[in-house]
């Protein structure tokens, strides 16, 4: 017996569906302002828990989870729907927040945030797989746009709130705040999202499960902290890629004799499934780029503050939800693979523009061409999650989404390795690296080294053409199998 098609009716009338999307939006907008409300509020964290040395694993343990968790995920909600799978996602991460806001060390707070990435891991993919289910293909294209535009919000609302809360409040508010919003976002799920799963019998790949973990926790942990906290040469950092690359074989051929393998190889045998998660895997690498590097150049090479800076870096979000609200009229109009065409030909003309940045340049001359890639990736991710979804059933819905986001994940992980070496290599190779201030840097040594990052963003910008065009071209009419 194949399994049910969730189709508008699953949540009643279709005025039902407006309260489940605010609810799957609250959901993520959560996950969305958690990626960046931390940042602005680390110093009062450390000065209250000490530990400044191990806080950038607060971000790093965060992403391996939520990263390595993605596709287990999407499987299981494809074996027993996507309801069940998205409420424990928010349990979790409502927990996790709990546990953040009363930590009392460090270390104690670096545990909670894995407790909150393995809840994240769980809400994004399921959010967006909901919507894949409840809404038509030509209502999806309206509906990525609210998405895109949580996460623009949440870009600009993010720093702000934790900023505020660690300098009137306290940084434990920057946690406890989501536990209110996350309780009645499962609570609207719970009411309103009427998914019908019949039960089937059903194997449960554990050991692929814990392979996949694994090996992508390790690869994971190797791109964060290669060259950071130990150097790529070094019998720590060769041991550990080594040691994911013989857990990444071993899941291999584990998932290509299991009965229902947690990631079915089959992912990798569809065109239109490896042009959508490529083009996801670079949209990462770049975000990572312009997150990363923008702020800084903007505050230490075009002596501008911290607020200015990141309303620089705001443009492309304001771009990104633009461009995802209207993709929907090209997809439907010209087909998803030129859609994804004329966006990566935007993100390529943003990173060319890129490429004329001086230290001297205007900040608007910074911001233009972050506006312009944001539009490129607005027109590039949407469509493509959208068609992923499109080329497969509903039993497969689950781990297609959550491919894609997985993809989107280990782009920013070797973002932040590769930007990260080329501007540590700059540095060092200056012969400054930890004698002077951040300020004779800049005049001397981290323009240059930002720039090349521009750089390196530019070349990788036209991979998303080779991702476009590997796209097929009757990709999404076809009838999903």
């Amino acid at each position: 017996m194949s399994a049910p098609e969730i189709t508008r009716a699953s949540v009643g009338l279709r005025s039902e569906r407006g309260p489940l999307l605010l609810a799957v939006m609250l959901s993520i907008g959560l996950v969305a302002i958690d990626a960046t409300i931390l940042a602005t509020a680390v110093p009062s964290v450390v000065d209250d828990l000490g530990g400044f040395t191990s806080f950038p694993w607060l971000f790093s343990i965060y992403l391996l989870a939520q990263a390595v968790s993605v596709p287990i995920y999407g499987k299981v909600a494809d074996l027993y729907g996507r309801k069940p799978v998205m409420l424990v996602g928010i349990g979790l991460f409502v927990v996790g927040s709990l546990l953040c806001g009363v930590a009392w060390s460090m270390p104690a707070l670096i545990v909670f945030r894995l407790v909150q990435g393995l809840g994240a891991g769980a809400v994004q993919p399921m959010g967006m797989t909901i919507v894949g289910d409840v809404y038509s293909l030509a209502e999806r294209a309206k509906v990525q746009g609210y998405i895109a535009s949580v996460w623009a919000m949440a870009s600009v609302v993010g720093p702000t709130l934790g900023g505020i809360f660690a300098d009137y409040l306290s940084w434990r508010w920057i946690f406890l705040v989501n536990l209110p919003l996350g309780i009645a976002a499962g609570w609207v799920l719970w009411r309103r999202f009427d998914e019908r799963v019949e039960p089937r019998k059903h194997s449960i790949d554990y050991l692929g499960a814990v392979l996949l973990a694994g090996g992508g926790s390790l690869l994971l942990l190797g791109l964060l902290e290669g060259g950071v906290r130990w150097g790529w040469g070094s019998a720590t950092g060769v041991a550990i890629l080594a040691a994911a690359a013989v857990l990444v074989v071993a899941f291999v051929a584990v998932e290509s004799r299991t009965a229902e393998p947690v990631l079915p190889l089959w992912i990798f045998r569809r065109r239109v499934l490896n042009a959508s998660n490529s083009g996801s895997f670079v949209v990462g690498v770049l975000m990572l780029g312009l997150t990363s590097y923008v702020p800084l150049y903007a505050q230490a090479v075009l002596g501008h503050g911290a607020l200015v800076a990141g309303l620089t870096l705001a443009s492309m979000t304001i771009g990104w939800p633009i461009a995802a609200s209207t993709s929907g009229r090209f997809y439907l109009g010209i087909g998803f693979r030129r859609t994804v065409l004329m966006g990566a030909a935007f993100v390529v003309a943003g990173g060319l523009l890129l490429l004329r940045v001086s230290a001297d340049s205007a900040l608007c001359e910074l911001a233009l061409p972050c506006f312009v890639m944001g539009i490129g990736f607005g027109y590039v991710a949407s469509p493509g999650v959208v068609v992923a979804q499109s080329s497969v059933g509903w039993e497969h819905r689950g781990v297609a989404t959550g491919t894609n986001m997985f993809a989107r994940s280990m782009g920013s992980a070797v973002g932040v390795a590769v930007f990260g070496a080329i501007v540590n290599s700059r540095v060092a190779g200056a012969g400054t690296a930890g004698t002077v201030d951040l300020e004779h840097l800049a005049a001397g040594v981290l323009a240059p080294a930002i720039h090349a990052v521009f750089v390196c963003s530019a070349v990788v910008a036209f991979v998303l053409l080779l991702s476009g065009l590997l796209m097929p071209r009757n990709a999404g009419t076809q009838p999903a199998p």
